[in-house]
């Protein structure tokens, strides 16, 4: 196993350096300069600010001196906001994107994969029905609109006896009050897509021969669901917490927007506007090494709920 582990990280090398290097042609090779929009600089501060970070130079010598800061952990400073390189940018903001995502996460995962053995053990039951219902509202509402459907009830129609909304509409300062509204958008979105793969996988595990045998033998339901139905219909559920990871740092672009948070979406989203090529190639640096952890998590889940599976 730790053979496959060593193996899976020196493989996740080529496939950070190939997303570097395609993102960083791709955003030198779009039309503007980090500078462009700067007001009332003359040709001669222009000059020396691309001198400074190296922009003056052939596109291939900048790459080099990007990938030697890299080698040592450095993802450069960042063009727009002064005194600040990315790496701090990015410490300041992951925890943030990191308590939101973590959390609506291991929510949705707890609340999805029981609202999926409810609908799959009461199917075609009112209990199917619901849960069904709300995971096609989950995954065809989108999170701009469900956002500010969220704020409207929470922190317009509901208020305190003090006068204010019952949660706050955005911004952050830490406190619990200030997350429960995001949680709550990335969470109903996960539950949805999870909530609908465990009762599919469930449904079909139920129809097997090994089930059938328990049956037979007459043990109770709780025992065949629970020691022998769960871990197989788990695994389509480990396949999509991958891809689920990633859509949930995407989604947060528009979550973070909706409710101002200063994580990594509102991050992105001020990197590209602004052209801060260094800002942006930090992020997908740390979003595709996240991608790559999350896939060898899935793999190794893998291994655990399914014997047969050995690496």
């Amino acid at each position: 196993m730790w053979s496959y582990i060593f193996r899976r990280v020196l493989w996740a090398i080529p496939t950070v350096l190939a997303v570097v290097t395609l993102c960083y042609v791709m955003l030198h090779l779009t039309p503007g300069g980090p500078f462009d929009s700067e007001r009332q600089v003359s040709p001669a501060v222009l000059a020396n600010l691309q001198a400074k970070y190296h922009l003056d130079l052939p596109l291939w010598k900048q790459y080099l001196y990007y990938l030697k800061d890299l080698l040592h952990g450095d993802l450069g400073a960042s063009f727009r906001y002064a005194d600040w390189s990315v790496n701090a940018l990015v410490a300041q903001a992951l925890p943030v994107s990191l308590s939101i995502g973590g959390t609506s996460m291991i929510i949705a995962l707890v609340v999805g994969v029981g609202l999926g053995i409810a609908a799959a053990l009461r199917q075609n039951s009112m209990v199917d029905y619901v849960v069904m219902f709300l995971g096609n509202i989950g995954n065809t509402v989108p999170s701009f609109v469900l956002g500010p459907v969220l704020i409207l009830i929470f922190a317009i129609w509901l208020k305190h006896p003090d006068g204010n909304g019952f949660l706050p509409a955005g911004g952050w300062d830490g406190s619990v009050r200030y997350m429960i509204l995001p949680i709550i958008l990335l969470t109903i979105i996960n539950i949805a897509t999870i909530g609908r793969i465990m009762r599919a996988g469930l449904v079909e595990t139920m129809t097997s021969n090994f089930i059938r045998t328990a049956r037979a033998k007459g043990l109770p339901m709780r025992t065949i669901v629970f020691r022998h139905a769960l871990k197989p219909a788990l695994i389509p559920v480990a396949s999509v917490l991958g891809p689920l990871a990633i859509s949930s740092i995407t989604a947060a672009v528009v979550t973070e927007t909706v409710f101002a948070l200063p994580g990594l979406g509102k991050l992105i989203v001020n990197g590209a506007s602004n052209r801060d090529y260094t800002l942006v190639l930090g992020l997908v640096i740390l979003i595709t090494v996240i991608a790559v952890l999350f896939n060898l998590l899935v793999d190794l889940i893998y291994a655990a709920l399914d014997p047969r599976i050995r690496y």
